[in-house]
């Protein structure tokens, strides 16, 4: 069953769109407010999987408020161009951008992940932090992302998953089902959004089923890093040789 935002009609996609779109003003705030800031520290991990890569063109799916191009930029010095199904949630990455003065640097437009408008095998790099459980369809977004990738070139996604260990499981998980909806709910004005999160993250394949997604879209899985006793996971994959 496909875990959506909303009980109301609509595909995945447009109702992640309209979500998206509705807490886009209070996203950033409550990124760092409801994950104590340590997201910033999963971002500047993942990214620094690709810090081998000279002058990488990077492209960056479910771009949101466009943190994770940002510090790409910061870090690697590279060109980023980010793509995002939400206009609100790019409207605020295109002020940061433009208010750090990086528009020759960052570019965002509207896009789909299972539609990429980009030519085959155009970036060295592409990444993809808290969006591929948002995908409609999993295994078509991931093949885009793929596509448009050069052979050789690497994956990086930063996803939520599920940790483990007791007692910490327990701890997290109420947190995460009880106290995390009510605070992003109350702060957001949208309950439904931060009840979609900690039921999307539940219902997604992470650990060795998201490798075996990595697979099936032709990318070979060189490594998984958990993040935070498996609160988040770092996958890092490359593109199959043709």
């Amino acid at each position: 069953m496909t875990v959506k935002p909303y009980s109301s009609e609509g595909s995945k996609k447009k109702q992640v769109a309209g979500m998206f779109n509705n807490i886009a003003p209070k996203y950033d705030f409550l990124n760092h407010f409801l994950s104590m800031g340590i997201d910033k520290i999963w971002r500047r991990r993942a990214i620094n999987l690709m810090k081998d890569i000279e002058q990488p063109l990077i492209l960056d799916v479910a771009t949101g408020t466009g943190d994770l191009a940002l510090e790409a930029n910061r870090r690697l010095g590279c060109k980023v161009v980010g793509v995002d199904i939400s206009t609100e949630m790019l409207k605020v990455a295109e002020e940061k951008i433009q208010k750090r003065g990086l528009s020759e640097m960052i570019s965002v437009a509207e896009g789909d992940s299972e539609n990429l408008p980009f030519e085959s095998n155009y970036f060295d790099a592409v990444m993809v932090a808290f969006g591929v459980r948002n995908f409609e369809n999993l295994n078509k977004g991931l093949s885009d992302m793929a596509r448009t990738l050069k052979p050789g070139g690497k994956m990086v996604v930063l996803e939520f998953s599920k940790p483990v260990y007791f007692p910490f499981k327990q701890l997290y998980l109420f947190y995460f089902r009880y106290i995390l909806p009510w605070l992003g709910g109350v702060i957001s004005n949208d309950k439904a959004a931060y009840t979609y999160l900690p039921e999307s993250v539940l219902s997604f394949p992470d650990g060795e089923k998201f490798d075996e997604e990595l697979r099936q879209a032709g990318m070979l899985p060189i490594k998984r890093f958990k993040q935070t006793m498996g609160i988040a996971t770092i996958y890092l994959s490359e593109k199959v040789a043709q």
